[in-house]
């Protein structure tokens, strides 16, 4: 008898799909943010910065999602050394906080962002959709009682049942891709090469049958009402190589790229505009799905559609060596080398300023009128669209910045932009548009080099492989700029660009070896001995090539080490001082490092208090702690302006070492007399500004900390 058993020892780390949508909160609730780096500042006051989405990523069989944090920058920021990216626009920082992850039974294989179309004023969520081979979709949503995901709908469409659509194939190139109406009215599948899988999505006052009306209340998300078929082969669609849905119309409107006839490398001299696309109104009621219009003789190596917003409207077809523009009202296209020609030759196509490739990129929206490329080699362009009303008149591209090469790009608000990378790290990059010249401000210099040049030192080695820019001109600055025929519409913009947050990506590995570490503990045995190893491992391709260390759980530093018996707890808490008379140079210096203030350690029958500075030093008779017996939790309110310490009788608010007020705790009034007068506090949760207390008799107890007027 044989087995084979397979255990999965790290989680896929290479991003292969993102979106973006407001999936934890609507876009009407208020932006998370979190608290100014100055550390003598009182409750956070400023500004949220607007809506801001979340990120949703996948890496093979895993699901993460992620919140935007943005810290804005205080008054004094502008003359500080401020952290990762600089001060841009107001925004001193921006991170990636993860909100809930999952490890799914099958791979990913595309994702989409159902949006709720500002109905009921931007309060409700919008929702994951993601699609998994040959034909199974799944419409997750956000659930505030479990905070994390919940499957609102399945759709499959394998099975005896619809052997039909495969036409008698067993295998397809492609796997099912998911494109959403801009509004949310709809989705599009395109499963099984022929097939067009519509999901309608629900009206805003309708619910599912048998549905709780709790979900139906506030924080409702986008949901999927039914769902019907469209045979391609029926509208005279065959060889479909991508589809959109286009803005500003008023059912959903589907754009189709597709070859219908084919072509391959020995015919292209005779045979090479081959594809077109077609648009057709897609009216979910009526199930019905007239042509509007179309455009023939593209190149046969146009793959990607990219939907143009409003107010301009129509699409953009990307292919190898050309771009083009097409809508009801205009249409232009731009060659971007040497192979690229007019299907007709009646006329020569406008050029770009230099040769580029457009094979194998990914395109997302900064503006309503300028698009960011990435290309396959890493480097990102800017395509402006110059019009004049609803009319196209050109199509203008630029060199920006070199990056990583990536697997999916898209926009986060109207400040963000996220690159992800199957091959490299993934970045979140913040974006300032501005006319004229620069807009970073004076504590920030202009750098020629890679967008990732600013990151911090701890991870500059790992990119020191990065010489994309070698391949650009030698004196590009930082800012794109965009140049544009005398209309009022078209003047010049520039693009400055900050790295804010990154993903670690520790794939694809190419080889792998192990040995002992630095500072082994050869004497160990059993399970202690395995730590003794590492693995290195070279991953990533390319400019993203880099050498990577893993190894089981974390190390630490030993630094002393003191034996304590009896130990039961151990907190740190914060302390700020009042440093009204501190020089500017010191409190820059206090704020860039703050450290905590005490240890606080509960011992069988009494409390141990040490101060932390250079040296641990105890203070607990020179402080006002409970000190006499055991202490239950420990942590800091108010912004990190107090310590509360709890014990089983009561607990005591401290302003650093001094007492501010103190507490007794008593059960319940609904509980009887006899219990109130034996209960004690069993298990406390501390959360700024509440504390919940779980008393031994089964009751709770929440304390709530408030600011008194002075």
């Amino acid at each position: 008898m044989s087995f084979a058993a397979c255990k999965t020892m790290h989680c896929p780390t290479g991003i292969e799909n993102c979106a973006s949508g407001f999936i934890t909160h609507s876009a009407a609730e208020i932006t998370p943010q979190i608290q100014t780096a100055d550390v003598d500042s009182d409750w956070p006051d400023t500004k949220p910065v607007g809506p801001m989405p979340n990120l949703v990523v996948s890496a093979g069989n895993v699901l993460e999602v992620y919140l935007i944090r943005v810290e804005q920058a205080s008054s004094r920021d502008a003359t500080e050394v401020v952290k990762r990216g600089g001060l841009m626009a107001g925004i001193s920082a921006a991170s990636l906080e993860l909100v809930c992850t999952y490890r799914l039974h099958g791979n990913v294989y595309s994702m989409g962002v159902i949006t709720a179309g500002g109905a009921d004023g931007g309060k409700r969520r919008d929702s994951i959709i993601l699609s998994f081979e040959d034909a199974k979709m799944s419409v997750l949503e956000f659930d505030d009682a479990t905070h994390g995901l919940r499957t609102s709908s399945m759709h499959f469409f394998e099975g005896p049942d619809w052997f039909h659509l495969k036409r008698g194939r067993e295998s397809f190139d492609k796997g099912p891709i998911i494109k959403v109406d801009p509004q949310g009215r709809c989705a599009g599948v395109f499963a099984f090469e022929q097939q067009m899988i519509v999901l309608k999505a629900a009206e805003v006052n309708s619910s599912l049958a048998g549905e709780d009306s709790a979900f139906s209340a506030g924080g409702a998300s986008a949901r999927i009402e039914s769902s019907y078929i469209i045979t391609l082969r029926d509208l005279d669609v065959r060889h479909v190589k991508d589809f959109t849905f286009l803005h500003g119309y008023i059912e959903p409107v589907m754009v189709i790229l597709h070859e219908r006839e084919l072509t391959w490398s020995g015919r292209v001299s005779w045979k090479h505009h081959t594809c077109m696309v077609s648009a057709f109104s897609i009216s979910t009621t009526l199930k019905q799905h007239p042509l509007i219009w179309s455009a023939a003789n593209l190149p046969h190596d146009a793959y990607k559609l990219l939907a143009v917003p409003s107010p301009i409207g129509g699409v953009l077809v990307i292919g190898a060596n050309t771009i083009h523009y097409h809508s009801q009202s205009s249409s232009c296209s731009l060659a971007l080398n040497n192979f690229a020609f007019s299907g007709d030759n009646s006329q020569e196509m406008p050029r770009s300023s230099f040769n580029v490739e457009l094979d194998a990129a990914n395109a997302t929206w900064l503006t309503s009128d300028v698009a960011m490329l990435s290309t396959k080699t890493g480097e990102l362009l800017l395509l402006t669209i110059i019009y004049d009303g609803r009319i196209v008149q050109k199509l203008d591209l630029s060199k920006s910045r070199a990056s990583v090469l990536t697997s999916g790009i898209t926009t986060i608000g109207d400040s963000l932009f996220f690159l992800g990378s199957r091959l490299g790290d993934s970045l979140l990059v913040q974006f300032s548009c501005g006319l004229g010249g620069s807009n970073l401000p004076p504590g920030v210099q202009e750098e020629v080099g890679d967008i990732e040049s600013d990151a911090p030192s701890a991870k500059r080695l790992r990119m020191s492989s990065s010489d994309a820019l070698q391949d650009m001109i030698n004196g590009e600055e930082l800012s794109l700029y965009g140049t544009a025929p005398n209309n009022a519409q078209s003047a010049q913009k520039t693009f400055s660009f900050a790295v804010r947050d990154s993903l670690i990506n520790v794939g694809p590995l190419k080889d792998f070896s192990y040995g002992l570490r630095i500072n082994a503990d050869l004497n160990a045995t059993g399970i202690a001995k395995q730590s003794n190893y590492e693995l290195v491992c070279c991953s990533g391709h390319g400019k993203n090539g880099s050498l990577c260390v893993l190894q089981q759980s974390i190390r630490p530093e030993t630094i002393t080490q003191e034996a304590l018996p009896g130990c039961k707890g151990i907190w740190t808490v914060y302390h700020k001082n009042t440093r009204i008379h501190l020089s500017e140079s010191s409190r820059m210096a206090d704020e860039e490092d703050e450290y905590h203030a005490y240890l606080i350690i509960s011992l069988e029958a009494r409390t141990m208090v040490l101060q932390t500075a250079n040296n641990l030093e105890e203070v607990t008779e020179n402080v006002d702690y409970y000190v006499q017996g055991t202490t239950l939790a420990a942590g800091n309110l108010f912004g990190r302006r107090r310590v509360i310490q709890v014990f089983a009788h009561g607990a005591r608010i401290l302003d650093g070492a001094f007492m501010t007020q103190e507490l007794s705790f008593k059960a319940s009034n609904v509980e009887s007399g006899s219990s109130s007068d034996t209960s004690i506090v069993a298990s406390v949760s501390i959360a700024d500004p509440y504390v919940l207390l779980r008393m031994t008799n089964g009751s709770l107890q929440l304390l709530v900390g408030g600011i008194l007027a002075r």
